[in-house]
């Protein structure tokens, strides 16, 4: 299933993307995308309904966020190894972890607005994994059954505010706006290879980022189980699993974002978002 949030901000219905790409009104079996309701027996709740019953959902609508009420925004960095090599910086022994505001979260379409006095604004196409069923010390061998699904993550940095300010990354990624999720949450059983999708990074048309999470340094199932002997990871908690090469921070000289600027992301299978960025008032 692709699952979906649909409508105005703080406003957004439940919705299903069917099988000839048109969405369809979830909202009278469901009342939002939650953790709550993507556990196993939830989803298989859903694909029990007739999809051709569910009410078609006309005209141009704004999607949101594709899961509401996230309990933890987790990022991990220099997960790929073409990225660490274009960046200068040593394969990391473990997954190297920062959070994300959930604050930053927006919808996948809606604008990317600089704050002020941000010069080093960058992007990052990311593969987003959320859970559906509690982790804890859990192996590599059971870790992706505690996956929901799959979605589309913009990890927008500025880079100036993550290196620069003291302390660490989390200032430079949580920004609001800063965490375009979406367009739609693809279940578990639709993405059967996380390790094996192609992702790319338009801004302005320009290809900037073309890769695929095939070469990640640690990989979705080692991601979930290092994390899970940390912390417990709950329903509704999105992990973003890190970028491939491309990001503006690794040009020379490097290159960052400014108003009018237009970014187009998309994964295999998963969709494309599309970010016009602006400046804060």
């Amino acid at each position: 299933m692709k699952l979906v949030r649909y409508g105005a901000p703080g406003a957004e219905k439940a919705g299903l993307i069917d099988a000839q790409g048109v969405l369809r009104d979830l909202s009278g079996h469901l009342a939002d995308v939650t953790g709550a309701v993507l556990g196993d027996v939830a989803l298989a709740q859903l694909r029990a309904l007739d999809v051709t019953a569910l009410p078609v959902v006309e005209g141009e609508v704004r999607l949101g966020p594709c899961v509401a009420g996230i309990g933890k925004f987790m990022c991990i960095g220099l997960n790929y190894s073409d990225h660490a090599a274009e960046t200068g910086a040593a394969i990391p022994e473990h997954p190297i972890l920062f959070m994300k505001a959930t604050s930053a979260v927006i919808g996948p379409n809606d604008d990317v607005v600089l704050p002020r006095g941000s010069t080093h604004a960058d992007w990052e196409v990311e593969l987003g994994v959320v859970i559906g069923t509690a982790a804890k010390y859990v192996s590599e061998a059971e870790a992706l059954n505690h996956v929901a699904g799959y979605c589309v993550v913009n990890d927008v940095s500025e880079r100036h505010f993550q290196t620069r300010l003291s302390g660490q990354w989390t200032k430079g990624k949580s920004c609001d706006t800063f965490g375009p999720i979406g367009p739609w949450l693809v279940t578990r059983d639709e993405v059967p290879d996380p390790q094996n999708l192609a992702m790319r990074l338009d801004v302005n048309g320009q290809r900037m980022q073309t890769g695929n999470t095939a070469t990640m340094i640690f990989t979705v199932a080692q991601i979930i189980s290092h994390l899970s002997q940390l912390m417990t990871l709950h329903p509704g908690d999105v992990i973003s699993t890190g970028t491939p090469p491309g990001v503006g921070m690794g040009m020379k000289p490097p290159v960052y974002l400014k108003p009018g600027d237009v970014m187009e992301l998309s994964i295999e299978g998963l969709g494309t978002q599309r970010q016009r960025v602006r400046a804060d008032d």
